[in-house]
Order: structure tokens, then C-alpha cells, then sequence
């Protein structure tokens, strides 16, 4: 059911993305691994209110966008860029 499903967390692990990604189909081009909780977030990269958070799974992201996949490894407290959905992922300490 999870082909090529690359991270260490479980699939039905919860995640922040924006309505942007999950509504308007705008590409991942923002993510973060938060230090604090170990929680992943998913982002457009464009500016956001409380209003526009949406929980998904995991699975669902990387469903909507594969590329993520790249940043399975990504360490706790740092984050990765990128300026579109063809550009290299930048990856620095948050």
C-alpha cells in the first residue's frame, strides 16, 4: 500500500501543511522538522494566517508531492527551500 514510502515515520503520522497545497494545489516548496516536537510541516512558502493550517497525514503529502520524499533523513531542527518544484532542495538549521 506505501511504495516507495521512504520516511521513518509511521504513515498516519500528522503533519501541518496549508490550505494552499490542499485546496488550491500550490507546490510543497517550504518544510520543516521541528526541533521541539518533531513535528513536520509542509508549506507553499507564501504568507499565512492561523486559518489556513490544515492536519494531514504523512502519507497524504507525500502523495500530493513525492519529491518530498527527498527529505526523508531531514534532522530535527532544520528546514529545506526551494524556489519551485523543478529547483534542488536547500537545507539549513532552523
Amino acid at each position: 500500500m506505501y511504495n516507495n514510502y521512504p520516511f521513518y515515520d509511521a504513515p498516519d503520522t500528522a503533519v501541518i501543511t496549508c490550505r494552499h497545497i490542499i485546496e488550491d494545489g500550490e507546490p510543497v516548496l517550504y518544510v520543516s522538522h521541528d526541533s521541539d516536537d518533531g513535528m513536520w510541516q509542509f508549506l507553499c512558502g507564501k504568507s499565512h494566517d492561523t486559518d489556513d493550517a490544515r492536519v494531514v497525514s504523512l502519507i497524504d503529502i507525500f502523495s500530493i508531492d513525492n519529491s518530498v520524499g527527498e527529505l526523508y533523513e531531514l534532522p530535527l531542527g532544520c528546514c529545506a527551500e526551494r524556489d519551485n518544484v523543478d529547483s534542488e532542495w536547500r537545507i539549513y538549521r532552523n
